[in-house]
């Protein structure tokens, strides 16, 4: 895909602090799902947190979700058969 980055939205619903709450990241692996899980940098001292993922979306930096300069990046995509 040519300048189309993989942004998805999660959800920490393990984390009482922001249940309810999504965060938008980047994630290499386009194969990812909804439904999925991740392994992904919350907060700003980046604690690893295993999320869900909710939305997928492929668009390229002016279409993205977030500023592309804040976001995070997706650590690790568990997927979910």
């Amino acid at each position: 895909m040519d300048n189309k980055l993989c942004f998805v939205r999660v959800e920490f619903e393990n984390d009482p602090n922001v249940k309810g709450y999504t965060y938008w990241y980047v994630c290499k692996d386009e194969s990812v799902k909804e439904g999925d899980y991740v392994v992904a940098p919350l907060g700003r001292h980046n604690n690893v947190q295993t999320g869900t993922v909710r939305k997928v979306l492929i668009a390229d930096e002016t279409n993205s979700p977030y500023p592309v300069q804040y976001i995070k990046c997706i650590r690790e995509v568990i997927k979910r058969f």
